[in-house]
């Protein structure tokens, strides 16, 4: 291989490793994890979701934004249904189920469990829901389990809106949670400048199995 040659090779390598990141950095999203119980019906249970539960909000291209939905375990739960609350959406485009999971738009109950307990007060937009087919619990997000809600933006609106939203608080994103070993439920809302390092949520997740053992 010429002189030549090998710089052109290596000029090659070089741009497609940066498209690599650029593509990479397009894709990435900003993840938001439990920061709000509005039941606080366990405190076992409450500390599972903070620790576990975390929704990532990505840029799907062409007016199209995607929540994923994550349960990363180890402990008993499912996230049975979704809810947000207006902002720059403009309604469900699609609903992705991952393996394991089986979920369609609209929830019910309407609301976010325990929703009026929040602060502020969260309200469901209408048609902005999805949830769990029945069986509920076992086609929810249970640990290792994901569900992309898929949403489009009004006309004029961005991805970066969405998070600037989401970050104020003029969105929120509620979910409510069965499946506890207790036997229990919780309604949580996600907030944003959360993320528990994996020392925390193992304390978080532990708090959660020791106040379970304490009860039986």
């Amino acid at each position: 291989m010429s002189q030549f040659e090998s710089v052109r090779s290596g000029a090659l390598r070089a741009g497609v490793l940066v498209v690599m990141l650029v593509a990479a950095q397009v894709h990435a999203g900003v993840i938001y994890h439990v920061g709000e119980s509005c039941t606080n019906n366990n405190a076992g249970d409450v500390a599972i979701g903070f620790a576990q539960l975390s929704v990532e909000v990505s840029d799907a291209g062409g007016g199209l934004v995607d929540f994923k939905f994550v349960n990363a375990g180890p402990l008993a739960s499912s996230i049975t249904d979704l809810y947000w609350d207006d902002g720059s959406l403009l309604g469900i485009s699609s609903v992705v189920s991952g393996p394991g999971t089986n979920f369609s738009q609209g929830a019910s109950p309407g609301n976010l469990p325990g929703g009026n307990n929040c602060s502020p007060p969260f309200v469901a937009s209408a048609g902005f829901s999805a949830d769990s087919n029945p069986p509920t619990q076992p086609n929810g997000v249970n640990p290792g389990e994901f569900v992309t809600v898929r949403f489009s933006l009004i006309g004029g609106q961005t991805y970066a809106d969405v998070i600037s939203e989401l970050d104020s608080g003029a969105v929120r994103i509620g979910i409510h949670v069965q499946g506890f070993a207790s036997g229990g439920s919780e309604g949580f809302v996600f907030v944003p400048g959360l993320a528990p390092t994996p020392g925390a949520a193992g304390l978080f997740a532990l708090a959660g199995l020791l106040a379970f053992r304490r009860r039986r």
